[in-house]
């Protein structure tokens, strides 16, 4: 393997990504909740972290130790469906007893400034966490760090204005804040994904790319997205 790269584990599909997230998650909470006495955890949006989500349902933790962060939140009502918060409520945290103490949102409906202000006294105590879970869009941008939008140096967390991607408006964890992990799983599935995951391996300077490399980051796709598994064993790491 290259000196800089990341690793990369290629599963058959993305219900096999899911599963793999799943057990991860379940290893990652025991070890920290034995070594630290709690389990931070960031999670992502997007069709398979919801199906890992949902594989932890039904499952023993300690679930009162687990303490939820989001990586990225639209700046939409608190109740609206296309919130992070809303979908992983709904597939996961009405469904195990993590306490509503436990779980930190943000707030992003009062908008993208003082959305990342507040968020930013909030996840401060909790650093380094413990897991980080991303995903990739297939222009390659992760959490809400798009390709062309510059990130400010220091601020652990950000607004986001003009996204290219429906709402405009957004609140994002800098690359500095998610690679203050002790892992982070970055999962990427999907035919879609295939031309991002070329670039990627090009050396293209993607938003994913540049934040992997600062964190413990090990890479989760399937076959549709890395177009065969033949010969992926890791990714260029970009600082």
């Amino acid at each position: 393997m290259m000196s800089g790269s990341i690793e990369v584990q290629c599963l058959r599909d993305a219900d096999a990504v899911a599963g793999e997230v799943a057990n991860r998650l379940l290893t990652a909470a025991a070890e920290a909740i034995a070594a630290r006495g709690r389990f931070a955890l960031v999670l992502a949006g997007g069709r398979t972290p919801l199906a890992a989500y949902t594989l932890l349902v039904g499952q023993e933790a300690d679930w009162d130790r687990w303490h939820i962060f989001l990586g990225d939140e639209r700046c939409l009502a608190p109740t609206d469906p296309g919130r992070n918060s809303v979908s992983a409520t709904h597939a996961f945290l009405d469904r195990v007893p993590v306490p509503v103490d436990n779980i930190h949102w943000i707030p992003a409906e009062l908008g993208g400034e003082p959305a990342a202000a507040a968020y930013e006294s909030v996840i401060a105590p909790f650093l380094p966490f413990d897991l980080v879970l991303l995903g990739m869009g297939e222009d390659g941008h992760t959490a809400s760090l798009f390709p062309g939008h510059p990130v400010p140096e220091g601020p652990l967390v950000i607004a986001v204005q003009g996204a290219p991607k429906p709402p405009p408006e957004r609140v994002s964890l800098t690359p500095h804040a998610l690679a203050a992990s002790h892992e982070m799983l970055i999962l990427i599935t999907g035919a879609e994904k295939q031309e991002a995951v070329r670039a990627w391996r090009r050396g293209v300077s993607l938003p994913v790319a540049r934040v992997a490399p600062q964190g413990r980051a090990r890479v989760l796709i399937d076959e549709a997205a890395a177009g065969g598994c033949a010969g992926l064993e890791c990714l260029p790491g970009l600082l």
